[in-house]
C-alpha cells in the first residue's frame, strides 16, 4: 500500500511542479529535478530508492520508442552524419575527457575506474534533451541532429560502460574485443528491433481494434529491448529501430481514430514516464549525499566542478573541432553554421541514464560511491545551468525557426497539392458518371476554396497568411459558440448524442489549434 501512495504522491507532486514551471517559463526537467532535491529532505517524506535496473528496463524503452516514433525519418537519414559523429565520436571523446580530469585529480582510482565514470556522463541523454527542446524553437534540422543524437548514444555510452567494468573485474581489457563487441551489439540490437517493428506492424494490421493496436505499439519496444538484452545485445537500439520502423509506417497502416488515441495515449504515458524520472533524480541527493561521509567537502567540490567543467568543454571541443569534416569530404550543404555549432555544444542535458548507470555498478567497484556522486553532479549541472539558459543561448545567437528559405510557406505547397488532389478525385467521381447531390456539390466549392487559400498563400505569403490566422480565429471563435450552445443542452439530449457532438468539436478544435500553432492544452 505505501507503494502506491508514494507513487501517487509523486504524480501528483509531478503535476504540480511541472505546472509552476510551465508559469515560470523554466524547462519542466529542471523544476522536476530541484523539487525532487528539496523533498528529499522534507521530515517524513518516505525513502524512494530508485532500482537502476527498473529505471533502466521500465522507464528507457517507451521513452526512447516514443522519441524515435515521432522521427522524422527523412530528416533523420539527411543528418545521420552529423548524428553519428555526435553518438559515436563525442561519446567516446567525451568519456577520455573526463577520465583523464579524474585520473589527474584522483590518482588512487584506477583507469577503468575513471573510464567507467567518463562512459556515464558522456551521453546527453534523450528524455533531457526532448524536455528541454519542447519549450525552444530552433531549426528543424538542428532538432533532429539533437534528438536523433540522443536516440543513439546510449548505445554507444553503455557498451563502453561494460567494457570498463569488465576491465576491473579481469585487469586488462582487449580494444579489438571492445569493439568487435560494440560493432556486434549495435548491429544485433538494430536487427531484433527492425524484427520487432515489422512484427507489430503485422500485428496491427491484423487487429484492427484502436485499443489492442495500441496496446500492441506500447509492448513491441520493451519486446525489442528485452529480447536483444536477453541476447546480450543493445536494448536501446533495438527499442530505438522499433520505434523508427513502426513510426515510419503508422500514417499507411493506422486507421485516423487510431493515430488520434494513439498520439493521446503516448502523450500520457511520455509525461508520466518523464516526470517520475527527473524527480526521482531529485530524491535521490538524500541518498547519494550519505554515501559521501569519507570524503572532505573541498575534494568532492573540486572534483565535481572540473568533471562537470570537463564534460561541458569537451563537447565543445569535439562540436567544433569536427565540424570541418563534412566539408572536407565534400558535403558543402551539410556544413553546420558556427551559431549552430554553438547551440549544439550547449545542449548537452544529462539524464536518467547516466543515473541508472552509476548505480548499477557493482557493490565492489572501486570508487563507487565517488562516481555515483560525480555522476549525480553532471546531471544536476548540465540539466539546471544548460537547460535553464538554452533558450537565452537560442535567442542570444538568433538561431530561431525561420520562414523557409525560397520565402514561401512549406505548409502553402503541401496545402495546395493536398487540396489539388482532393479536387481531381472528386471531379472523377463526377466525370465518371456518378450523381452529383448537395454534399459533393458543397465538397467540391470546399477544396476549391482550400486550393485558392493556398494559392494565395504562395503567391503573397504575408498578406494571406495574417488573413488566414483571422480566419481562423473566426472559425474557433465559433466552434465555442457552438460547443456551448450544445452543452447548455447536457441535461435534454441523449448522452451518447452529447458526446458523440463533444467528440467532434474536439477535433475542430484540436484542428483550429494546430493551425494557428497554438497550445490545443488550453481551453
Amino acid at each position: 500500500m505505501e507503494f502506491v501512495e508514494v507513487l501517487i504522491g509523486l504524480l501528483a507532486a509531478s503535476v504540480a511542479l511541472a505546472y509552476a514551471a510551465r508559469h515560470a517559463r523554466m524547462p519542466a526537467a529542471v523544476a522536476l529535478v530541484l523539487g525532487g532535491m528539496a523533498l528529499a529532505f522534507v521530515p517524513n517524506v518516505p525513502r524512494v530508492e530508485l532500482d537502476p535496473h527498473i529505471a533502466l528496463a521500465f522507464f528507457l524503452p517507451p521513452l526512447l520508442q516514443v522519441s524515435a516514433y515521432r522521427t522524422d525519418w527523412t530528416a533523420f537519414r539527411s543528418a545521420l552524419r552529423p548524428i553519428l559523429l555526435l553518438a559515436l565520436g563525442a561519446v567516446v571523446f567525451t568519456a577520455a575527457a573526463v577520465a583523464a580530469v579524474t585520473k589527474w585529480l584522483a590518482p588512487e582510482l584506477p583507469w577503468a575506474a575513471c573510464v567507467a565514470l567518463g562512459a556515464i556522463v558522456a551521453p546527453p541523454d534523450a528524455v533531457a534533451a526532448s524536455a528541454v527542446l519542447k519549450t525552444t524553437r530552433i531549426p528543424r534540422r538542428l532538432v533532429t541532429i539533437l534528438e536523433g543524437e540522443s536516440l543513439l548514444n546510449d548505445a554507444s555510452s553503455l557498451i563502453l560502460y561494460r567494457a570498463a567494468i569488465a576491465a576491473t573485474a579481469a585487469g586488462s581489457v582487449s580494444f579489438g574485443e571492445a569493439g568487435s563487441s560494440f560493432v556486434l551489439s549495435a548491429l544485433g540490437g538494430t536487427a531484433i528491433g527492425y524484427a520487432v517493428g515489422r512484427l507489430a506492424i503485422m500485428a496491427t494490421m491484423a487487429l484492427e481494434d484502436t485499443l489492442l493496436e495500441i496496446s500492441a505499439g506500447v509492448l513491441a519496444g520493451f519486446a525489442g529491448y528485452f529480447g536483444a538484452e536477453a541476447f546480450g545485445l543493445s536494448g536501446v537500439l533495438a527499442a530505438v529501430a522499433c520505434g523508427l520502423v513502426t513510426g515510419v509506417r503508422q500514417h499507411e497502416v493506422l486507421s485516423a481514430r487510431t493515430r488520434v488515441a494513439a498520439t493521446a495515449v503516448w502523450d500520457f504515458i511520455e509525461f508520466v514516464l518523464t516526470s517520475l524520472v527527473f524527480i526521482l533524480i531529485g530524491l535521490q541527493l538524500r541518498d547519494v549525499v550519505g554515501r559521501l561521509g569519507a570524503f572532505g567537502f573541498r575534494d568532492l567540490a573540486v572534483l565535481a566542478l572540473a568533471t562537470s567543467a570537463a564534460l561541458i568543454a569537451s563537447r565543445f571541443v569535439w562540436v567544433y573541432g569536427t565540424s570541418g569534416i563534412p566539408r572536407a569530404l565534400g558535403f558543402k550543404r551539410a556544413t553546420l553554421r558556427p551559431s549552430h555549432l554553438a547551440v549544439i555544444s550547449w545542449a548537452g542535458m544529462r539524464g536518467v541514464v547516466s543515473l541508472a548507470a552509476a548505480l548499477a555498478l557493482p557493490v565492489e567497484f572501486p570508487g563507487r560511491d565517488l562516481i555515483i556522486f560525480l555522476a549525480f553532479c553532471a546531471i544536476l549541472v548540465t540539466l539546471v545551468l544548460q537547460g535553464t539558459t538554452l533558450g537565452w543561448v537560442i535567442r542570444r545567437l538568433g538561431v530561431v525557426e525561420g520562414p523557409a528559405e525560397e520565402g514561401v510557406s512549406p505548409e502553402a505547397r503541401v496545402r495546395h497539392e493536398a487540396a489539388a488532389a482532393a479536387l481531381r478525385t472528386i471531379e472523377h467521381r463526377l466525370y465518371n458518371g456518378r450523381v452529383l447531390g448537395l454534399p459533393d456539390a458543397d465538397m467540391l466549392r470546399h477544396y476549391r476554396q482550400q486550393r485558392d487559400n493556398a494559392e494565395a498563400m504562395i503567391a503573397g505569403h504575408g498578406l494571406a497568411a495574417k488573413r488566414r490566422e483571422a480566419r481562423l480565429q473566426l472559425e474557433l471563435s465559433a466552434a465555442h459558440a457552438a460547443r456551448r450552445a450544445v452543452l447548455d443542452r447536457a441535461g435534454t439530449i441523449d448522452g451518447e448524442l452529447l458526446q458523440s457532438l463533444e467528440e467532434e468539436f474536439d477535433f475542430d478544435e484540436g484542428r483550429l489549434r494546430r493551425a494557428l500553432g497554438g497550445d490545443e492544452n488550453r481551453g
